[in-house]
């Protein structure tokens, strides 16, 4: 025992041999040696954990290795402890645990499944005796339509939609709240994947994403419902459930997906349902920002769901901590880390009420930099993740192609296979690893990925423009970039604000609208006939320095104004909002 605790005092002598600019690096190796120590116990924790839910009792709510089986674990070690607060509510474990149960039963029912009038656990009903569901079959039933014992799940769902299937998608299009919540973890305790859907996308890419992920059904907030009007015949010739997630008049065929779980007893419902056939299945899909064109249906496996348990522990966070969350729940940080990190060491209040505080936040940091980066101090690198066996890259929904790009091979040594982030970071003398930019033709703006020729693509459906170059430029104050488009009018065409707005608010999310507009009278290239990026968006956009006719986005009024140097300073003094 004493030579264990000699032996951090052995390592940290050399340092005092050490010439003097070298400490700000190694000052952090006690804290370096002490993250070892804990990623050793949790990998440990990790494994002895599969093992306890492989060998559980698969008919009962605790079999399976999956996110199900871990919250009615929590739900019988931890019952009283809180587990989330939003504004003024507060639930407790067991309570997550009741409403997933009756979230769960309610999309039992959309698969066909019979727990008769006392919602007694027998459960199979119409499946037929002993048939289970596969959640490991889920990308076949999911494209197929497979039907599962028919059932009234279509007339629930939404009428002319297509019975759902064993381990079939469910997109959730929600905004942060306990709902989303209890719906994400019913389905994942039915044997049903989810889809995360960011709730900005509408027309085009919205369905794009339904249709790229295979989604069998759509869950949506009550309060989208005047946004996605347009996009409802779409959506019902897809064939998909329609349920809004809340009381309200709601279109035909639109049935309220709360009310019918609120019908639902709080009991538990087979682990075997939420088993899967293997650890690397997939069980959620989590899009992209859509960097290289429309997003792309992310997908995350139950191993990856195991390994983000792990997380807040790796972080020396423990169980009493409250973990204050301001990210959106279908981002992987969000979600992965924000939620299922706090169950993996069974912590605390989640804060996802901006006007409320916790003990620790959790935002968008790297970390510090370990031996494979190699790009110099102070020098901008492009930040890559090993991939192996345990740590797997399972691609995207779709044809491998979508993974073009994405892994890098024989890196540092023949053989081995690198995660392509595309972002690049940059090393300070303290070790530390911060955000740069991205690679490519996108931008990062409010936390999102922006791709460039995307957005192109939408002014350029405008008959009035003949070229469109965009690019992000830097905002005082604010962190990352800011969308700017240069813009060519198409003669004998004028340029309308009015219409150009409206097609931009349409057909684009929030983050990824332009902010600013530059009128020219062409576009610069460069020697190769390629836009000028680099050179515009040094340039920036201020109308003292630029003779060119510029425009701000004004979100408050809803429109795109002059960019005067009256708006221009109110900007930079923060009173116009971007």
């Amino acid at each position: 025992m004493a030579a264990l605790l000699l032996l951090p005092l052995l390592l940290l002598l050399p340092l005092l041999l050490l010439k003097l600019h070298l400490w700000p690096q190694l000052r952090w190796l006690p804290a370096d040696l002490a993250f070892a120590v804990r990623a050793l116990c949790c990998k440990r924790a990790l494994r002895a954990r599969a093992l306890a839910a492989a060998a559980a009792d698969p008919e009962g709510p605790e079999g399976g290795c999956s996110l199900a089986w871990r919250l009615a674990e929590l739900a019988q070690q931890r019952a009283a402890h809180t587990f989330l607060i939003h504004g003024s509510r507060r639930f407790s474990y067991s309570e997550a645990e009741r409403e997933s149960n009756r979230a769960a039963r309610a999309f039992l029912r959309a698969l066909g499944w019979d727990w008769g009038p006392d919602g007694g656990d027998s459960g199979e009903g119409s499946a037929g005796e002993g048939e289970r569901a596969a959640p490991g079959a889920g990308d076949a039933a999911a494209g197929s339509g497979a039907e599962f014992a028919g059932g009234d799940g279509a007339a629930r769902g939404g009428g002319a939609a297509a019975p759902l299937s064993p381990g079939a998608t469910v997109a959730l299009l929600l905004p942060a709240g306990p709902e989303f919540l209890w719906l994400w973890f019913g389905l994942a305790k039915a044997g049903l994947r989810t889809a995360f859907v960011p709730t900005a996308l509408r027309r085009g890419p919205l369905l794009h994403c339904l249709r790229s992920c295979g989604a069998r059904a759509l869950v949506l907030a009550p309060e989208f419902l005047e946004s996605l009007e347009p996009d409802l015949p779409a959506l019902r010739a897809m064939g998909l459930h329609l349920w809004a997630a809340g009381p309200g008049t709601h279109p035909a065929g639109i049935s309220d997906l709360l009310a019918e779980v609120s019908a639902e007893v709080d009991g538990p419902v087979p682990g075997y349902l939420s088993s899967p056939q293997s650890i690397t299945d997939t069980c959620l899909y989590i899009f992209t920002s859509g960097t290289t064109g429309l997003p792309k249906a992310a997908r995350i496996s139950h191993l990856k769901i195991l390994q983000c348990q792990g997380f807040y522990q790796l972080c020396g966070v423990h169980q009493e901590d409250v973990i204050y969350l301001a990210l959106p729940l279908y981002h992987m940080s969000g979600s992965l880390l924000g939620i299922v990190g706090c169950m993996g060491i069974g912590a605390g209040d989640i804060w996802t009420d901006r006007g409320q505080r916790g003990h620790h936040q959790l935002h968008r940091t790297a970390g510090r930099c370990g031996a494979c980066f190699l790009a110099l101090q102070g020098e901008p690198g492009l930040l890559v993740a090993p991939v192996s066996q345990q740590s797997p890259f399972l691609g995207y929904a779709g044809g491998p192609e979508l993974a073009q790009g994405k892994l890098l091979k024989d890196v540092f040594r023949p053989g081995d296979v690198f995660f392509n982030t595309g972002d690049l970071l940059v090393c300070d003398d303290q070790g530390f690893l911060r955000f740069h930019d991205r690679t490519g033709d996108t931008f990062r703006w409010k936390g999102e990925n922006v791709a460039t020729t995307e957005v192109a693509e939408v002014f350029e459906a405008l008959d009035f423009l003949q070229e469109v170059n965009v690019y992000g430029v830097t905002v005082p104050g604010h962190e990352g970039r800011a969308g700017m488009a240069a813009l060519v009018l198409r003669p004998p065409h004028a340029l309308d604000l009015m219409q150009l707005y409206t097609h931009v608010s349409e057909n684009l999310p929030p983050y990824a609208r332009p902010r600013f507009l530059r009128l020219q009278e062409s576009l610069a290239t460069t020697e190769t006939f390629k836009q000028q990026k680099v050179r515009m968006a040094n340039e920036g956009f201020d109308p003292s320095t630029l003779s060119d006719p510029l425009y701000v986005l004004d979100q408050a009024v809803g429109a795109y104004l002059p960019l005067t140097t009256a708006r221009y300073s109110a900007l930079l003094a923060g009173n116009l909002r971007i």
